[in-house]
């Protein structure tokens, strides 16, 4: 059970089959602090969104794990950490295109609880691993069945 007075630990990878977020806290367990996962959570992406830049996906696999961890992430403060620099740039941008600008406004609301930073990406292996791994969602081969 997260604790909401304790910050989160929000880890975002993205790549080009998939996006994947794992979401820790640290707490303290038999008087050691102890980091373990809150939740993870994986997508597929769109047609459209494959032709994006690393920075680009990695922006939207932000957004997107915001999205998606809302009641999580709202009331507390969390820490971003990624394999990618530019994500720090998001928010710093003059001029960006359309979406990227909708991104911005989507992560704003979160400005005051996000800190941001980078872990590199072959230590990065609790995001990684279901960013890589393709899920089928077919008809025939539904990704889940109740």
């Amino acid at each position: 059970m997260p604790d909401w007075n304790i910050p989160f630990k929000l880890y975002i990878d993205a790549c080009g089959d998939g996006l994947e977020t794992a979401l820790h806290q640290v707490q303290i367990i038999n008087d050691k602090p102890t980091e373990g996962p809150v939740c993870y959570i994986s997508g597929n992406i769109k047609r459209t969104e494959s032709r994006y830049g690393a920075c680009q996906m990695e922006w939207l696999c932000l957004v997107w794990a915001l999205e998606k961890l809302h009641y999580y992430l709202y009331v507390s403060d969390f820490e971003v950490i990624t394999d990618c620099n530019a994500v720090k740039s998001l928010l710093n941008m003059k001029t960006p295109k359309r979406h990227i600008l909708r991104w911005q406004i989507a992560i704003q609301e979160y400005r005051g609880n996000i800190t941001r930073a980078h872990k590199a990406g072959n230590i990065h292996k609790n995001a990684d691993g279901l960013s890589r791994w393709e899920l089928t969602n077919t008809p025939d081969k539904p990704a889940y069945v109740p």
